[in-house]
């Protein structure tokens, strides 16, 4: 029993570093920090599903989350502040056969990013985008963003932000994506299950992962360790599968809402695109053809 699962180990590890640059690393993330967790639980999902690795394409803009294109061995564009789901975007309409996903965080995608974010939303882009919401601006010194808990002190708000953060589960069920999720660092397995359900999915997929951000948050908002706040996740997670996604705000020191809140289905860009080729009686263009 001990060497098989000494092999499953092995095993595991080699399919990890299949889709890592070994040559990359080690990593610049700090001690504790949350963003190797969700890279993991992501790679192991891809590892798993029954696509080729040349299939995949991973886009990210600025931020501590989007030095994530630079380590992983598939095709990869580290992008401009913000631009990574335009990006995504052209890079999807010009090959529609790729699996493209961004994987960046909540200031990119949301602060400079978000009016790209809805957009892409509402037309229902084939994208797969995965935000590492760690609560604040890590790389640039911890300042206070748009997703940053009212209260929670940074280096712009020392006595306590008064600003009502972003809601981004509701912001992408309402702009129109149709699957939305969030986990924490702590749902290892259910951040697996979910990247494999959105990438099963034709359309626009959300998944939020809040993580630990000791350096610049935890330390001024009494978690001073990566450890101290997967403690909080553990205790004050409460998973709430189908809940309206009006009513998951994120305010520290209550439960933190988790789970799966929209799987739904709607035209796609690309179907749509399809269908007004066929409405002209034109020969569908090779940009726009269905995958």
């Amino acid at each position: 029993m001990g060497a098989l699962i000494e092999d499953a180990v092995i095993d595991n590890e080699t399919m990890v570093e299949r889709f890592l640059r070994m040559d990359r690393l080690p990593h610049i993330w700090c001690p504790g920090c949350g963003i190797g967790t969700a890279l993991r639980s992501t790679i192991e999902a891809l590892a798993d599903m029954d696509i080729p690795q040349e299939e995949f394409a991973v886009v990210s803009g600025i931020g501590c989350t989007a030095r994530v294109a630079g380590y992983l061995k598939l095709d990869s564009f580290h992008t401009t502040h913000g631009r990574s789901i335009p990006f995504a975007t052209g890079l999807k309409l010009a090959n529609p056969k790729l699996k493209v996903f961004v994987f960046s965080g909540d200031g990119d995608l949301f602060a400079i990013g978000g009016n790209h974010f809805i957009h892409a939303a509402r037309r229902n882009m084939d994208l797969k985008v995965i935000c590492v919401n760690n609560f604040i601006y890590g790389m640039t010194g911890g300042q206070v963003g748009c997703t940053t808990p009212t209260h929670s002190k940074t280096s712009t708000s020392p006595y306590g932000n008064y600003e009502p953060p972003f809601n981004l589960c509701f912001l992408a069920a309402a702009a129109g994506a149709v699957y939305v999720a969030r986990w924490t660092t702590f749902h290892v397995r259910q951040i697996k299950r979910s990247v494999q359900e959105a990438f099963a999915k034709r359309g626009f997929t959300f998944i939020e992962i809040i993580s630990p951000c000791p350096t610049v948050f935890g330390s001024r908002n009494g978690f001073p360790t990566g450890l101290d706040m997967m403690k909080y996740f553990k205790a004050n997670s409460l998973t709430v599968a189908g809940a309206d996604p009006r009513d998951v705000e994120i305010e520290m020191g209550g439960k933190l809402k988790v789970g799966k809140f929209v799987d739904n289905e709607r035209p796609s860009f690309q179907d749509r695109l399809s269908e007004m080729w066929g409405d002209l009686g034109l020969e569908e263009s090779r940009i726009v053809e269905a995958e």
